[in-house]
């Protein structure tokens, strides 16, 4: 088939939007990526992906890479603050299944599809690229960029916006401050730290439910480091957060640590949102992952459904490209990808949250007061069961190939 020209930019160089822009690239589209950064993020940030998400990866080639650099979870588990264990989910019950979580952190991650989408002939990055504007009319869609020497106007099909929470596209086409939802009142902080959890017994992960000192411990590497992040007061400084961090350890970790021994990598605090774009979709326009939507971290949803975001909406692009789909298959896009975040990303991540520092550990067990825990606690006495709630998370993704107008065309790589 002969196509004609078609050109996408996607505007953002995090992994939602080179995963997009591999993905688009693998069957020949042009794409260009446009960044305001000098370079990669190299901030650790996320680390979990769920099994949609590694579909995703495997369908961009890239999971070899992924599993080479990092490692599959097996249990996920709450406890009390003392460590007494009260119930998991055992990601091992799925065997050699192709598409069990797996984790690496979110930097590496970058690294990996860019030097994938190197090797793509119709892709393209422009460093120091930065959106201050953008239209469209009937027949393309144009930003202006500002580059190093001066500003110009470059032209696509369709542009996607993958730059992130503070996204530019998205201000520019709903307004500064129009992005509904919440700010939790809890403050944050994220910490990677080498100490020794695996000599207390600890899981791959594990949710710490306590009214104070609750957090999540995470291993998120092959050379002993793990994510700890905690809640903290609100109000407080970076300066003041980070004097209490030696204090938080000694009352979270098991063994009580003076701070000679573990070895803080990284420190950085944060607030955590719930919010929702009011359209992923404005014409030629379009929003994925962060910056359409928002979610706290415990429990690697916000990671999951942004990447689920991107293969979807390669899938409608595809379409249209090869014209087996309208443009309108953009609209179910948009419609699915907010109902998914509305009915399954919030009411769960917020659920994930408020189970840590609302919930009491010592009645969280008993009938009727936490469905999740009932659920974990059947799943250790039924392997099948256990199967089911492991890759439950997949009822994230959505076919739109189903909206294709014409017989499907199977394209391999290229």
């Amino acid at each position: 088939m002969t196509h004609s020209p078609f050109k996408i930019i996607v505007v953002g160089a995090g992994p939602a939007g080179l995963l997009l822009s591999l993905l688009l690239a693998q069957h020949g589209i042009s794409v260009t990526i446009l960044d305001s950064a000098k370079g990669l993020d190299n901030r650790p940030r996320a680390t979990h992906y769920g099994p949609p998400a590694i579909y995703e990866l495997r369908r961009a080639g890239v999971i070899d890479d992924v599993l080479a650099e990092g490692f599959l979870p097996e249990k996920i588990c709450w406890r009390k603050l003392d460590g007494t264990y009260l119930a998991g989910i055992d990601n091992a019950v799925l065997g050699d299944h192709p598409d069990r979580v797996a984790c690496l952190p979110l930097d590496r991650l970058g690294k990996i599809l860019l030097r994938h989408l190197e090797r793509k002939e119709s892709a393209e990055v422009k460093w120091n690229h930065r959106v201050t504007d953008i239209g469209q009319d009937d027949n393309k869609a144009w930003v202006k960029v500002a580059t190093p020497n001066d500003e110009i106007t470059m032209e696509a099909d369709y542009i996607v916006g993958c730059d992130g929470a503070n996204s530019q596209i998205r201000r520019s086409l709903h307004g500064d401050w129009a992005f509904p939802g919440t700010t939790w009142d809890e403050q944050i902080v994220a910490t990677n730290v080498y100490y020794n959890f695996d000599k207390y017994g600890y899981e791959d992960a594990n949710f710490i439910i306590h009214p104070e000192h609750w957090h999540m411990a995470s291993r998120i590497s092959k050379d002993g480091m793990w994510r700890v992040s905690y809640g903290e007061k609100s109000g407080l400084t970076h300066d003041e957060l980070a004097a209490r961090q030696p204090m938080k350890f000694r009352e979270m970790f098991p063994g009580n640590p003076s701070i000679e021994e573990y070895v803080l990598a990284n420190f950085s605090p944060y607030r955590v949102h719930q919010r929702l774009a009011k359209r992923m979709r404005e014409g030629r326009f379009l929003l994925a992952a962060d910056a359409a939507h928002l979610c706290n971290p415990f429990g690697g949803l916000g990671l999951t459904g942004g990447i689920v975001d991107v293969g979807g909406l390669s899938d409608c692009l595809f379409g249209i490209w090869n014209e087996q789909a309208k443009p309108d298959i953009l609209d179910i896009y948009d419609q699915v990808r907010r109902q998914k975040y509305s009915e399954m990303i919030d009411p769960m991540s917020s659920g994930n949250l408020r189970r840590m520092f609302e919930s009491n550990p010592d009645t969280i067990l008993d009938p009727g007061q936490d469905e999740l825990m009932t659920l974990c606690k059947k799943a250790e006495n039924d392997v099948d069961f256990a199967k089911e709630m492991a890759l439950g998370i997949n009822a994230l993704k959505y076919d739109f190939t189903q909206h294709y107008t014409k017989q499907k065309v199977i394209v391999g790589n290229m």
